[in-house]
């Protein structure tokens, strides 16, 4: 069969090491190779990249040749996710040590390394190290020949870098009335929100002591040396006021100051360029509430005062979930949202099989429910030979970790005419790159109401003069939360279904509202919590 020139066999091809390192490692070298001359590989890249082959014909990468290693000077590091063989045959912690006095004899300055670090972590059967291309190749060289059983490496994969998916909607969902029929307001309920943080002094959380923890719950930081109650970013605030707490006119000094925006874009005169500036317009708001109003939220916080953050950031804090509720044997934290992901490509990974996937796959196992942002890359650019190049629905478009099987995976609507504007955009569509159907639901994802925190609530003051405690966001990072704060409000009142969470997302899915859309863009529907609630 003649081959497809758009697919790359190379990456099927058996290897330790991830077809995305891979390509970021030939980056790496074309870029010295422009600043330099050097035109080769060194020796572990090679045999790293003949290696492991499953059809027995080794193809080595194009037009690449092999040079003598260089120092460990001259290469710069790399953040790597490295998988542990769980067929090691003295299992799998002791393949963590193995691995780790591997890396330490290699680069000695990582035997002083600490958690606040992060050069090198140990979780469950994944190790997170920042080394040299060196080390990585020597490790490389070590493993592709040895027996599966002698192996301590299964793979190698870049440590992804996550970014946030960026009230009239708590009635679209019908929280309200849920609220007034049935009292599910989540109380007793805890949510860990992972994200920038939760900004602890707001005081959208003061009414219902939202924030208030105990052990051995406890709101942890995963970036290395920030304050989970503190939000310099802004999202994870942003995203948590979505699912709990509540605020009334009369219960601030002052009135709730909360803000609309709008977009102005306009000619300058003297060089005809179009600029655009953004303006908050003031909405008076007399009280707002999230979906499940008395949950409790725990701050891990894994992205960084710029809203940036690592993959392996997540998975050490869904391993500490884990921990804390006993691997399924206490659970005392219910739910998780994750408002934050990465782009996938099909050549990386089989789709749903990341490490993050895997991860949150086994805390749904555990008994927690996971609910995930689809993402925002659901359109892209259209050319066809009747028209120009025009912006356009993508399918094919959802971000890992919503390609998790088990996961809730949420994509946006309109805040309060769904029927009418269908599914957002921006927002993610299916099916996964593996041909299953996601997303899951839908939930209010356009210009939602919520708090306002660090580099936003800054930017309104600055442009209008007064403190800011509510503002405008779009994305599925804002509907991903109405759904984690219907799931709270359902169990707690439906408590039967705690522990549960495959039978959670069945019970939601089953009773989403019909938009009327091709299921690759609406899931099931939109997410209506009073069905829920009456359906069982």
């Amino acid at each position: 069969m003649p081959t497809d020139p758009e697919m790359d066999r190379f990456n099927l091809t058996r290897s330790v090491i991830s077809a995305p390192l891979i390509r970021d490692l030939h980056e790496r070298h074309r870029r010295k190779t422009a600043n330099t001359g050097i035109t080769k590989f060194p020796q572990g890249m090679k045999n790293l990249l003949t290696s492991r082959n499953s059809g027995g014909d080794q193809e080595p990468p194009r037009n690449e040749q092999v040079p003598p290693q260089q120092s460990d000077a001259d290469l710069p590091h790399l953040e790597v996710i490295i998988e542990l063989n769980l067929a090691y045959k003295d299992g799998v912690e002791k393949a963590a040590e193995r691995l780790k006095e591997l890396l330490v004899q290699a680069e000695p300055e990582l035997a002083a390394d600490t958690d606040g670090d992060h050069h090198l972590r140990i979780s469950s059967q994944y190790v997170f190290a920042r080394i040299t291309e060196n080390t990585l190749h020597l490790l490389v060289d070590r493993e592709h020949d040895l027996p599966r059983q002698e192996r301590i490496v299964q793979y190698i994969w870049p440590d992804f870098d996550v970014e946030p998916h960026l009230h009239r909607s708590v009635p679209t969902v019908k929280a309200d009335a849920a609220h007034v029929a049935f009292c599910a307001s989540g109380k007793g309920m805890v949510w860990a929100v992972l994200d920038s943080g939760i900004q602890g002094d707001h005081p959208h959380f003061k009414k219902h002591d939202n924030l208030n923890v105990t052990l051995p719950i406890q709101h942890m930081d995963f970036t290395g040396g920030g304050d989970p109650l503190q939000d310099p970013f802004g999202h994870g605030t942003h995203v948590a006021g979505i699912i709990a707490g509540e605020l009334q006119n009369d219960q601030i000094d002052g009135g709730i100051k909360a803000f609309t925006r709008t977009r102005v874009d306009r000619m300058d005169p003297n060089t005809r360029e179009i600029k655009t500036d953004i303006k908050y317009i003031p909405e008076p708001i007399e009280r707002i509430t999230g979906v499940a109003p008395e949950c409790k939220l725990v701050s891990f916080r894994v992205l960084d005062q710029n809203g940036r953050g690592k993959t392996s950031n997540i998975i050490m804090a869904l391993n500490k979930i884990n921990e804390i509720n006993a691997y399924g044997r206490s659970l005392i934290i219910h739910g998780v949202n994750l408002s934050v992901g990465y782009g996938f490509e099909a050549e990386w990974f089989a789709c749903g099989q990341s490490p993050l996937c895997t991860e949150v796959n086994r805390l749904v196992k555990s008994g927690v429910v996971v609910v995930v942002a689809a993402g925002n890359t659901g359109y892209g650019t259209l050319q066809t030979d009747a028209m120009s190049a025009v912006k356009s629905p993508l399918q094919l478009s959802i971000n890992d970790p919503g390609n998790a099987e088990l996961a809730i995976t949420v994509g946006a609507t309109h805040r309060d005419q769904p029927h009418t504007y269908g599914v957002s955009y921006f927002s993610s569509k299916g099916p996964t790159g593996d041909g299953r159907m996601k997303p899951d639901l839908v939930a209010p994802g356009e210009k939602i109401q919520s708090c306002a925190a660090g580099t936003t609530a800054a930017a309104v003051n600055l442009k209008t003069g007064t403190p800011c405690h509510y503002v405008e966001d779009s994305g599925t990072s804002m509907a991903a939360p109405h759904v984690s704060g219907a799931v709270a409000a359902f169990l707690s009142i439906r408590k039967e279904f705690i522990g549960q969470p495959e039978k959670v997302k069945k019970i939601f899915m089953d009773s989403a509202i019909d938009l009327g859309r091709s299921r690759d863009f609406q899931g099931k529907g939109m997410v209506d919590l009073m069905r829920a609630i009456q359906s069982v």
